[in-house]
């Protein structure tokens, strides 16, 4: 009789894991399933109508520098000279792109 309980008590674990096993995979698939379906008919946005489009905006004008921005990087410019730093061209070429800018 112990064999025959034996049987019958591995048999009920077997049968009780494919079963718990087989919900687990059910319940895994469906939830994939679930999202590839939101992913699919998600509603997509609409395009604006034309009458609440805003125009595009114009290019940014370039910031004028200031007078005493200007007297600055010329300021700037002597010390590195006279460091050494600049050669007089350089600070020529430099001192020429402040002023025109």
């Amino acid at each position: 009789m112990p064999g025959l309980i034996r049987g019958v008590a591995r048999t009920a674990v077997v049968a009780g894991t494919a079963t718990a096993v087989s919900n687990r995979v059910s319940r895994r698939q469906a939830g994939r399933w679930a999202q590839q379906d939101a992913q699919e008919y998600a509603p997509q946005s609409a395009p604006a109508p034309y009458a609440t489009q805003e125009a595009p905006q114009p290019a940014p004008q370039p910031a004028t520098r200031s007078s005493a921005d200007k007297i600055d990087q010329l300021k700037e410019l002597g010390e590195l000279k006279a460091q050494g730093v600049l050669t007089e061209e350089e600070f020529e070429d430099q001192k020429r792109a402040v002023l025109s800018g």
